[in-house]
């Protein structure tokens, strides 16, 4: 007895000191993890806490709460565009008198354009239409212009920009907007006028009264002589034309004398800058 005693007490004494030993331990451990500092655990921590997510865990499977006091950005009313879409913005804005012409209505370019253009187009109606950028009733009536030069495909519309062609409108004697001028064969020009949204009849009447075909005898006329002088007299364009020479008959030869042929006087053009200070522009239906 008294040995088995003894073992049991020396069993117990030993695991009381391995308790012990392991309690030690503990505290030790303890103790290190409380003064050691973990800059990155912080941090951490502390991303955590500022951030406007929190997490809170349910046994194995996070939570994760919004704060909804961080104001969030307002949706768009319209759908994301595609690339096709964004290449349509992107384009060219059409501008007003380039919108709904007609197969039959063109821009004049220059004045050997508008020169050649009556001169090609035989017997058929030419209305030319002379136009600003910045003129009201030129803007007003152009929709309607577009409609008549639909419903008339025969008829050439040409167009001629104002703020581009400035000289050729001095030579040609064109001071008021919108100006119309209708040309037709050996005729040349038929009419001339200006008209704005509110007298459209004008131009109605006009254009049913020249509209019919008809069968002009000789060359096109186009342009007057004088016009096309002017044309040719103006420094500002390049525009060269030769005036018609008088065919002579025999029986006139022997009266010719040797005096040399009277030439037509050429109009006298200001510079550029002088005959825009000298003459203005009035502009109908502003």
């Amino acid at each position: 007895m008294a040995e088995v005693f003894t073992n049991t007490s020396l069993v117990s004494s030993w695991l009381g000191h391995t308790q012990q030993h392991h309690h030690n331990q503990k505290l030790m451990v303890s103790k290190v993890a409380k003064s050691c500092s973990f800059p990155s655990l912080k941090l951490k921590s502390q991303a955590l806490r500022s951030s406007p997510f929190s997490s809170e865990f349910h046994g194995k499977k996070p939570v994760f709460r919004v704060n909804r006091a961080i104001s969030s950005r307002p949706r768009s009313q319209f759908p994301p565009s595609n690339g096709v879409q964004m290449t349509l913005r992107l384009g060219k804005v059409q501008k007003w008198w380039e919108k709904g012409l007609q197969p039959n209505m063109r821009e004049v370019t220059s004045a050997e354009d508008l020169v050649d253009s009556l001169l090609n187009a035989g017997d058929k109606l030419v209305i030319v239409d002379f136009f600003s950028p910045g003129c009201g009733g030129c803007k007003a009536l152009h929709p309607k212009i577009c409609q008549l030069a639909e419903m008339n495909p025969d008829v050439q519309f040409l167009h001629v920009n104002y703020e581009e062609h400035k000289s050729m409108c001095y030579s040609l004697n064109v001071h008021v907007l919108p100006f119309f001028r209708f040309y037709r064969g050996a005729h040349g020009r038929l009419c001339s006028f200006s008209c704005t949204n509110a007298t459209i009849k004008k131009f109605r009447d006009a254009l049913a009264k020249h509209t019919p075909d008809r069968c002009s005898l000789g060359p096109t006329k186009g342009l007057e002589e004088k016009e096309l002088l002017a044309l040719s007299a103006n420094r500002d364009l390049s525009f060269t034309y030769s005036p018609l020479q008088p065919a002579h008959s025999p029986a006139n030869e022997e009266f010719a004398t040797e005096a040399a042929p009277e030439s037509l006087p050429l109009p006298s053009l200001t510079s550029k800058s002088e005959s825009s200070e000298q003459r203005t522009l009035t502009t109908a239906g502003r």
